[in-house]
């Protein structure tokens, strides 16, 4: 069961469109595999849809049209409302139902996962990393956010740690704990400096993260990373 979800700030930027690509990817996957988010979102891009129009109509009455707008237009304006909101439908359908693109499909330590349709894209770097801990970089286009799927292997951990800035984390498969809770897939997480935590998995895990910083770690041999945490967060 989803526990952990995107904000109303977020869910209302993402259906305006208005959230950097790394973002609107973590929004977007999270609720491909949540029904009660994707709902949210389909009725607030509705709500976006409306506004904008209302918009759109109070500036014509303001201009130079003196007089109302004729029956053919408000036809016209009728239509374009009815098929956004079809559109909007599309959004939960798409997010709650095996329809549209295929989803993207990743390897790693000879495990295949099926991931959300809002990875598609961004799938062309290959895996790297070092023991259990393995990392794929994703092309969002942003010079400061750093976007990634991140994968530990079974009774794997990262070191204990904190955050520079925020850090954004989208389970996808499998599960993981830490010092605050137990995480299942689906569940979104955002955590900053005023949390540190040394996440573990019994079973294994794949998620999606984005930092806008690096990790200070606090503990043990993983300390020696920090003066380059620049150059490889």
């Amino acid at each position: 069961m989803i526990k952990y979800h995107p904000n109303q700030d977020l869910l209302t930027l993402h259906a305006k469109g208005e959230l950097p690509l790394s973002l609107s990817i973590a929004v977007s996957a999270h609720c491909e595999l949540c029904a009660e988010c994707a709902e949210k979102v389909a009725a607030l891009t509705l709500a976006a849809s409306e506004e904008s129009f209302s918009l759109t109509q109070l500036s014509m009455d303001n201009g130079n049209m003196d007089a109302e707008l004729d029956t053919d237009l408000e036809a016209l304006l009728a239509d374009m409302m009815s098929n956004d909101k079809l559109e909007s439908a599309a959004i939960t359908q798409a997010a709650t139902k095996e329809t549209g693109p295929s989803p993207a499909v990743t390897n790693v330590k000879g495990q295949d996962y099926t991931l959300p349709r809002a990875f598609r894209q961004q799938m062309s770097h290959q895996w790297q990393g070092i023991g259990k801990v393995s990392r794929l970089r994703l092309e969002t286009g942003e010079s400061k956010a750093r976007a990634s799927l991140l994968h530990i292997a079974e009774n794997g951990e990262i070191p204990q740690h904190s955050h520079k800035g925020e850090e954004l984390t989208l389970l996808l498969a499998g599960e993981f704990s830490d010092e605050y809770n137990t995480y299942t897939a689906g569940d979104f997480m955002v955590l900053n400096s005023d949390h540190e935590h040394s996440p573990k998995t019994v079973e294994g895990c794949l998620c999606y993260t984005v930092v806008d910083a690096p990790l200070y770690f606090t503990k043990g041999i993983s300390k020696l990373l920090n003066p380059i945490g620049e150059l490889i967060y």
